[in-house]
C-alpha cells in the first residue's frame, strides 16, 4: 500500500468532499488488515528502540479531527506496543488564564518532544485556528497571522531534527452521530459523552471549511498533512501506524557505537572478582 496517496498535496478548491471516509485501502476485511498491523506494531517497537538510543531526531504526531473521529483510539492502538519511557501524549484544550497571557504557541512548544522521544498531540495548536474561528471569536486577519506563525514554528522544529506527521481523521457526519449514540447506549462509554458534541454538530460545515484552510495554509513538504479515513476504526488504526512506521524507516537509524575502544573486561570477570 502506498501511503503517499493519503498526503494532502493538491489544496486547490475543495478537498474533503473528494475524500472518502469509508475508504479501506483495498483491504477486504478487518482480519486481513489486523494481520499486517501486528507485524507493523512489532516493527514500530523495533524502530522506537533504535530511535530512543540514537537520539538523533524527535517525532511529533499531530492528531486532529471532528469529535468522535477516534483520536483517543488511534493513540491507544497505534502506540500500545512501544516503550512508554520514550513516548508522551498531550491534549490541548481551552487555554488557561496563564496560557492566554502568552503567545498561543507558548504552551505548545513546551510539550514538543526531545530528541529520541515520540510525542502525540491529541488535539493540538491547530485548535487555536479552528474553534475560535468557527465560533466567530477570531478575525480573519488574526487567523491568517496564526497560520504564518504555525508554518514558521513547524519549520523551526523540522530544522532542529523534529519529524512532524499531521493526521486528520476524516469521519462522515453520519458515522459521527452513530458513534455518539454508541456512547449513550454503552455504560462503559458514558464518560466520553459530552452534550457539547451535539451542539458542535450544528457547525459541521463551518468546521469542514476551517479544515480546508488549515490544509491549504499549513500542509508543507516538511510538515505534511495526511488524511485518514476514519469510518472504519480498524483501517484508521492500520493506516496511522503504517504512516508512522514508513516515516521512521526513511531515517538512517542505527544503534550508537562505543566512543572508545572496547574495554578488556577479563579482569572484571576473573574468579577473584
Amino acid at each position: 500500500m502506498k501511503i503517499d496517496r493519503y498526503l494532502i498535496q493538491d489544496t486547490d478548491g475543495k478537498i474533503l468532499s473528494k475524500l472518502d471516509p469509508d475508504d479501506t485501502g483495498g483491504f477486504k476485511s478487518k482480519g486481513e488488515a489486523e494481520a499486517k498491523m501486528n507485524k507493523l506494531k512489532d516493527r514500530l517497537a523495533e524502530l522506537q528502540d533504535i530511535f530512543f538510543a540514537q537520539k538523533g531526531h524527535a517525532l511529533l504526531i499531530v492528531l486532529q479531527g471532528m469529535d468522535s473521529s477516534g483520536k483517543d483510539g488511534t493513540v491507544k492502538h497505534v502506540f500500545s506496543g512501544i516503550n512508554p519511557q520514550g513516548f508522551t501524549v498531550t491534549s490541548f484544550k481551552k487555554p488557561t488564564l496563564d496560557e492566554s497571557a502568552h503567545d498561543f504557541l507558548w504552551r505548545v512548544h513546551k510539550q514538543t518532544p526531545a530528541k529520541g522521544y515520540i510525542s502525540a498531540f491529541n488535539r493540538s495548536h491547530y485548535e487555536d485556528v479552528l474553534v475560535p474561528r468557527v465560533h466567530g471569536d477570531q478575525e480573519k486577519a488574526e487567523t491568517k497571522r496564526r497560520f504564518k506563525q504555525i508554518r514558521y514554528f513547524e519549520e523551526m522544529l523540522t530544522e532542529e531534527n523534529t519529524l512532524i506527521i499531521k493526521l486528520f481523521l476524516h469521519i462522515s457526519k453520519e458515522k459521527q452521530l452513530e458513534k455518539i449514540q454508541e456512547r449513550l447506549q454503552d455504560p462503559t462509554k458514558h464518560w466520553k459523552f459530552d452534550v457539547s458534541d451535539l451542539e458542535e454538530r450544528k457547525f459541521w460545515d463551518d468546521y469542514q471549511e476551517a479544515y480546508e484552510d488549515i490544509f491549504k495554509e499549513t500542509s508543507t513538504t516538511n510538515a505534511p498533512w495526511y488524511w485518514i479515513p476514519a469510518n472504519h476504526r480498524w483501517y484508521r488504526n492500520y493506516l496511522a501506524l503504517a504512516i508512522v512506521v514508513k516515516t521512521l524507516e526513511k531515517l538512517d537509524l542505527a544503534y550508537p557505537k562505543l566512543n572508545s575502544p572496547t574495554p578488556d573486561i577479563s579482569e572484571l570477570i576473573s574468579p577473584r572478582h
